[in-house]
């Protein structure tokens, strides 16, 4: 499921068009600049529809690197602590600091081995 992930990663960030895609573990080599962030929640806390937002951390699906991430918006439905979560924004001052409703989630099926037919 990691490698899945992180191929995926790689391949959107190399082919995508502009805005990187990338992993905890190397966020702050884009310190400042526009990014899409990829992660499995650790923790969330908050409001994401108050001043204060929502605060969560996101890690590395295959590793231990963490970010901390404000968000403000609309939580889809299937979000919660160890989906893998998408969100746009930058990094400033050590925290992620996500877009207004770029919030979203991984179908976790997607990353999963494929099932036997036999049964």
């Amino acid at each position: 499921m990691a490698a899945a992930l992180a191929v995926f990663v790689v391949y959107t960030a190399l082919a995508g068009a502009g805005v990187p895609q990338i992993l905890p573990s190397k966020v702050h080599h884009y310190a400042g600049k526009d990014v899409i962030l990829v992660g499995t929640v650790v923790a969330t806390r908050g409001n994401a529809y108050t001043a204060a937002g929502m605060h969560l951390v996101l890690r590395d699906p295959s590793g231990s690197a963490r970010v901390p991430v404000v968000y403000h918006g609309t939580v889809p439905d299937l979000y919660k602590v160890g989906r893998v979560v998408v969100v746009n924004g930058k990094l400033t001052d050590g925290r992620f600091l996500a877009d207004k409703g770029s919030l979203s989630t991984k179908c976790p099926s997607k990353y999963a081995p494929a099932k036997s037919s036999k049964t």
